[in-house]
């Protein structure tokens, strides 16, 4: 009798040590490990949404104890699902690689900022350097999204981390190829015919002005020399202020606290940029729509107003007014 007993017990032991090692999955956004059983001790770790996890102790109504990768800790059971039960006891050593794939599940988002110049300090802290600043509606690449205040974020050459409450999710990133493809794209020109209808319009009533006035005008040389040169005055304004591309050269700098400190028009459509938060000069294409100079730094549209021949005016996300040298 006291051997069967000894059998079921040790039969009994046997059985949850096997249950115990299952492999379950994450169905909670982020789910908090914690250090005891306890709903109010400290949280030790998260797991992200869809990874496997091997449960050591499932025997709790509430909580499972589940392995990490420096350790163990505790989870709520309503957020784990179970997938297959291990076969042996190393079952726990499938979940070897995956915090190698941890990043790449945080990395697949895309965020829009919801705030104007939203602040993109050097590190996961609100006293931290400031690096650089997003403009509101801005997207952006989260690299890093487990820290409970901040999201690590891809910004101009580099890296950086934004306050969460201030990003909203949007889309999955595109692969590495597609964001080159466009970094090394040049801003689309809007191509429109109104200004050279309204000059050719401009031009016809002029040459009928001057077609009257030298018929009508009796032969009063004034008159005609005088509605000659009204008229090639007009013509001339029209078509400096209608038809004549904008060309823009030299370097123009800000002494302003802002992120881009210069740029240097070399020719029709290329300008080297100081990027004076990540210390670094590149070189981007740009076109000339209207008023308006746009060119790309990676994923963000820079556009400069041109305002006169000698000043630029930073709009959007390179706040700031820029004189020529």
């Amino acid at each position: 009798m006291t051997r069967i007993l000894f059998l079921f017990f040790a039969l009994t032991i046997f059985t949850t040590n096997i249950n115990a090692q299952d492999m379950y999955r994450v169905t909670a956004d982020k789910l908090r490990v914690r250090e005891t059983k306890d709903a109010k001790s400290k949280i030790i770790g998260f797991i992200p949404k869809n990874e496997n996890v091997a449960v050591l102790d499932a025997t709790d109504a509430k909580v499972y104890r589940v392995k990490l990768k420096n350790g163990e800790g505790w989870a709520s059971k309503d957020f784990l699902e179970k997938i297959v039960p291990a076969a042996k006891p190393a079952t726990p050593q499938v979940n070897t690689p995956q915090p190698a794939t941890t990043p790449a599940a945080t990395s697949n988002d895309i965020y829009r900022s919801t705030t104007d110049d939203l602040r993109v300090r050097e590190k996961a802290d609100p006293k931290s350097k400031i690096v650089g600043h997003l403009p509101k509606n801005e997207n952006v690449a989260v690299i890093d999204s487990s820290n409970t205040s901040f999201y690590k974020i891809k910004v101009t050459n580099g890296e950086g981390w934004v306050s969460k409450e201030f990003l909203v999710r949007v889309s999955p990133v595109k692969t590495a190829a597609e964001k080159t493809t466009v970094a090394a794209s040049v801003p689309q020109e809007n191509k429109s015919y109104t200004n050279i209808i309204f000059f050719a319009v401009v031009a016809l009533i002029l040459i009928t002005i001057l077609y009257f006035s030298i018929k009508y005008g009796s032969g009063n040389k004034f008159l005609i020399a005088f509605s000659v040169i009204v008229i090639l005055v007009i013509g001339y304004f029209c078509f400096i202020t209608f038809i004549q591309e904008k060309m823009v050269s030299g370097t123009f700098a800000s002494n302003e606290d802002i992120q881009y400190k210069t740029f240097n028009f070399k020719s029709k459509d290329s300008v080297t940029v100081t990027d004076a938060y990540t210390d670094s000069i590149f070189t981007s294409k740009y076109v000339i729509d209207g008023d308006m100079i746009k060119l790309y730094d990676q994923q963000n549209t820079i556009m400069l107003l041109i305002r006169d021949d000698k000043t630029l005016i930073g709009e959007g996300f390179t706040r700031g007014t820029f004189t020529k040298k």
